[in-house]
């Protein structure tokens, strides 16, 4: 185990447990996310996860659909990058990303695991459950995310443009209002 294949399984966890917790008339509730309701959120999650494992050459196991089976569809895709990261010729197989060459669990690391974290708060917000985020995973995030380049992070589909923070904001806070979320 790697500290990356760690850290992805703890992110995975969190996310994990709200997807589990959504309570089965929320589905269809809207996020954070402008074009997105919750259900929405775990599809983006789930092909992330797959355009990840793509990029090495493996893809996603069959295995159920989110309008079926939200938590199955993602246990699926977690499983999946779990297993990548943990056998040593995934994570250390090399492709041509979005800054440049990069390893699996590179990959996993600056994309994958703030993505479950940012995506575990609009899940949480969107369906009324504890939208609170690891104060260590903040602190990753916002250092990982703040290095991309504008350009890069402010178009449509990835990231808002950013808000103010109010003042005295929790780093929390902060790290939302930077990625577009209004709290």
């Amino acid at each position: 185990m790697t500290e990356i294949s760690e850290r992805y399984r703890r992110n995975a966890a969190l996310f994990t447990s709200r997807v589990e917790a959504v309570p089965a008339d929320r589905w269809d509730d809207q996020s954070p996310c402008d074009e997105w309701v919750a259900r929405d959120v775990v599809d983006h999650v789930v092909n992330s996860s797959g355009m990840f494992l793509g990029f090495v050459g493996r893809e996603l196991p069959a295995g159920p659909s989110v309008d079926d089976d939200p938590l199955g569809a993602w246990a699926n895709a977690r499983d999946a990058v779990q297993a990548g990261l943990d056998d040593d010729a995934v994570a250390k197989a090399e492709f041509d990303g979005f800054s440049g060459r990069s390893t699996f669990e590179q990959g996993v690391n600056r994309f994958l695991c703030p993505d479950l974290v940012v995506h575990t708060w609009d899940l949480s917000r969107a369906t009324g459950l504890d939208e609170t985020l690891p104060a260590d995973e903040i602190a990753a995030t916002m250092e990982g995310l703040s290095g991309f380049d504008e350009k890069m992070m402010r178009q449509p589909g990835v990231f808002g443009p950013k808000v103010d923070a109010p003042a005295g904001a929790d780093d929390q806070t902060k790290l939302l209002a930077f990625l577009g979320r209004r709290v």
